[in-house]
């Protein structure tokens, strides 16, 4: 009944970026001078989990290649390369320039030159989860390279600048933004729609279930994707042939709760501290959190880092805060996982 997996992954990307033009038309229109050659502004693309910003860059950045045998690309989640050397090693290796680098040894100035004199053709990069960086110079450095083009990728726009210090944030602010908000029920559907159609054999899902399972989604097409994918699953291994309402409605917790685990695996190390000590506190300020984190931390980050931290395992729903400075007290969430925009 499933006929193809692929479609299903967190990384697909489809030949129709389905109920996404307006954002896309917009993206393809700041990237146009890449394919004559030229620099494209800087793209920003905000909006919360689950929206298809992460789909439309990586949609848009393989329509260049398609239209230009000269335009490289390259995609760094800056979740996993977090750092300056990480991200210039991750550009390095999207122009095979690693060869002869040494991650323990080699100067990261040096990868920065390499990537410097690497200008002969356009080179768009996309920056997912940027506000994850921990060195944000990286983005001034690769800024001033004439021929690479950024696409950003962020939550939230106001959290996102109010990091920068003074000479990125007046680089960046002129930033050309997209902003992408959750989808309606219907273009849930529509989407799991497209899915089915590609990676299941007809009839397993009837329209009335995909309306269910964009029901249960509330607007973030990463959980409904997921709950399809498991909801098949179960149905191919007990062998119905095609899908029950009793599946889907159990696939639903199964799903919240791989996508939450996925989420806290994906968590650096310090934001890993973090979560463990407000896990075992229940609830906790600010102050007792940092004071924890500190005696537990060989090289703590500063309360400013923390606060950032949290601020993204908010927006990924893994935790929440309530109050103000000192009234503010965080717990892990209670919601079910990617249940929050309902």
């Amino acid at each position: 009944m499933i006929t193809d997996a692929r479609v299903f992954q967190d990384t697909f990307v489809p030949e129709e970026v389905v109920h996404r033009n307006t954002e896309l038309t917009h993206l393809s229109g700041v990237l146009a001078p890449v394919l004559h050659g030229e620099p494209a502004e800087t793209a920003a693309i905000f909006g919360p989990t689950g929206v298809g910003k992460t789909c439309c860059a990586r949609y848009a950045v393989e329509q260049l290649r398609e239209n230009s045998f000269n335009v490289r690309t390259q995609y760094v989640n800056c979740w996993q390369d977090y750092n300056r050397y990480r991200v210039l090693y991750r550009l390095l290796e999207g122009l095979d320039r690693t060869l002869d680098i040494h991650r323990q040894s080699t100067p990261r100035d040096v990868l920065y030159d390499r990537i410097r004199e690497a200008n002969d053709d356009p080179y768009v990069v996309v920056l997912d989860e940027v506000d994850q960086l921990e060195e944000k110079d990286v983005l001034y450095d690769l800024y001033t390279l004439s021929h690479i083009s950024l696409i950003l990728i962020a939550n939230d726009e106001q959290e996102f600048y109010s990091n920068l210090g003074d000479r990125l944030y007046s680089r960046l602010t002129g930033s050309e933004r997209v902003q992408f908000d959750p989808y309606s029920l219907d273009e849930i559907v529509a989407i799991l729609d497209a899915r089915a159609n590609s990676g299941l054999a007809n009839g397993v899902v009837s329209p009335a279930q995909m309306e269910l399972i964009a029901d249960r989604a509330a607007g973030d097409a990463r959980v409904a994707i997921g709950i399809l994918r498991t909801a098949a699953r179960k149905a191919h291994r007990d062998g119905t042939g095609c899908l029950t309402t009793e599946i889907i409605e159990a696939a639903v917790p199964d799903t919240r709760s791989e996508l939450r685990q996925k989420t806290i695996e994906q968590l650096s190390h310090d934001q890993q501290m973090l979560y463990e000590i407000i896990e075992e506190h229940g609830e906790t300020t600010p102050g007792t959190l940092y004071e924890a984190y500190e005696q537990r931390c060989d090289d703590p980050k500063s309360r400013r880092s923390v606060r950032n931290y949290l601020g993204k395992m908010e927006h990924y729903h893994l935790i929440d805060a309530e109050g103000e400075k000192r009234a503010r007290v965080y717990r892990l969430s209670e919601s079910a996982f990617g249940a929050q925009n309902s």
